[in-house]
């Protein structure tokens, strides 16, 4: 939510002069307009990073067992996705309608990061036990359906307020914001023992989101909402199917829901990965790095994992969201995907933590690349101006529908396998079929980007 400038369809440009919306705007897409426009993305990604990748598969092991522990993820995860996979498309569309004094974004956006916020208090105190499961997951579909309730109205803010030919620069700040947010809650496994434990994490993941949709919402302006029809069932459910009409739109969706199956089949094991196959499945492990002793634990050597994937995600963001704008968009997924498939190839071969650590660099700079570009690609092929967050809310279905499929697809395969894999001499069979899956997702995902006939 930022002060733009799109200048009238049927207008020249006119620095200095104001834009559409009557506002003075002397640098109308400024670096600091677009890290406004992108704040709270980092508090959201520093909150499912932290989540995703230490909070919920501790106390998934914790919850289910060492045995269960693939498959306690996975019925934890899968109710939540199933939640948001419904609601972004009815908040965004909700949200496209409502119109008021502050926009009609900016309600949205406070109210389901309060509720986000008690849906993290109750986690915070919820014992990680056996018959802790069943409060677990209703906690956790509330922080989804809250969660959603902020963020698919907040989505349709690039295409709201970027000139298309700006949208590769907006996405790639988008993209750094949500890099540099993941790398935040990423070090949560770190710094867990100097922070009160799991409980402390959830409590500064509260302050952190409300910090960063105050920075948002205090900082910056809407644009007058455009006259839409007003909100019907019958042609929200008909909207929901509308986007798919265009070809462009289903392949944009379709190679998203690839890449992100690839990802969260990575992300939501990577830390039974370090402890199991790094570590040899024991809770206290000596993680070095070319002879130096780092860190003792599987959740601390995740975060370093994350460390290194920042170093290349940096670089990767910043300059895939500019380039894309110039080279085209399909060529930085050809060469994210590739990057990040090649590095789970190298994964599977090895039980290195160096190894591990240093494609963690190499994967990183292929997801920030895709972070960069991946808002850019689907703002340019949005069937409807008239209705943006609806549309963006079907598409982001690509990204919560993986989490419902990916981890129930590889925590059973996960658990089968190893199982399997220990009774004839190959521990870590699971790992390979799950990463192999993985590969294969990637691969899709990046050569299908080709048939996007209407961005270049």
């Amino acid at each position: 939510m930022t002060e733009p400038l799109l200048l009238n369809e049927n207008s020249s440009p006119r620095p200095h002069a104001g834009n559409r919306y009557g506002l003075a705007t002397p640098n109308p897409f400024s670096t600091r307009r677009q890290v406004m426009l992108s704040l709270f993305w980092f508090a959201s990604s520093a909150h499912w990073s932290a989540i995703l990748i230490t909070l919920l598969p501790l106390q998934a092991e914790a919850i289910g067992g060492p045995e269960f522990k693939g498959r306690t993820l996975a019925v934890i995860l899968l109710g939540g996705a199933f939640v948001a996979m419904f609601v972004s498309p009815l908040f965004g569309a909700w949200s496209d309608r409502c119109p008021t004094r502050w926009g009609r974004r900016k309600p949205f956006l406070v109210v389901g990061t309060i509720g986000n916020v008690l849906g993290l208090l109750a986690l915070a105190f919820i014992p990680a036990t056996p018959a802790a499961l069943v409060p677990y997951v209703i906690v956790f579909l509330v922080i989804e359906l809250f969660n959603n309730l902020a963020t698919a109205p907040y989505s349709a803010l690039i295409p709201d307020v970027a000139p298309p030919e700006l949208r590769g620069s907006a996405s790639g700040w988008m993209g750094l914001m949500m890099v540099l947010g993941s790398f935040v809650g990423g070090m949560t496994g770190l710094v867990l023992p100097w922070i009160g434990g799991i409980t402390g994490a959830y409590l500064i993941l509260s302050a952190l989101l409300l910090a960063g949709m105050l920075g948002t919402v205090l900082t910056v302006r809407e644009p007058p909402a455009p006259a839409v029809p007003p909100f019907r069932w019958g042609a929200f459910l008909r909207g929901l199917i509308e986007p798919f009409r265009s070809r462009d739109f289903t392949w944009v969706f379709l190679t998203r829901f690839l890449i992100v199956l690839g990802t969260f089949t990575v992300q939501e094991f990577l830390q039974f990965y370090i402890k199991d196959v790094v570590g040899g499945g024991a809770e206290k492990h000596s993680y070095t790095f070319f002879g130096t002793p780092l860190v003792d634990t599987a959740s601390a050597a995740t975060s370093v994992f994350i460390m290194a994937l920042l170093l290349g995600a940096i670089p990767g963001t910043l300059a895939a969201g500019m380039l894309s704008d110039r080279y085209g968009r399909k060529l930085m997924v050809y060469l994210s995907g590739g990057l990040q498939g090649l590095v789970l190839i190298v994964l599977i071969f090895s039980s290195s933590f160096e190894v591990a650590v240093l494609t963690g660099i190499v994967f990183g700079l292929g997801y920030g690349a895709y972070q960069a570009v991946d808002w850019a690609l689907a703002s340019d092929v949005l069937p409807s101006k008239d209705d943006y967050a609806k549309d963006m809310g079907v598409w982001h279905i690509a990204f919560t529908l993986p989490q419902v499929v990916a981890p129930l697809i590889a925590g059973v395969l996960l658990d089968l396998f190893q199982k399997q894999g220990a009774a004839v001499g190959l521990p870590n069979l699971g790992y390979s079929v799950i990463f192999g899956l993985a590969f294969v997702y990637f691969l899709l995902g990046t050569v299908l980007v080709r048939q996007v006939k209407g961005a270049k």
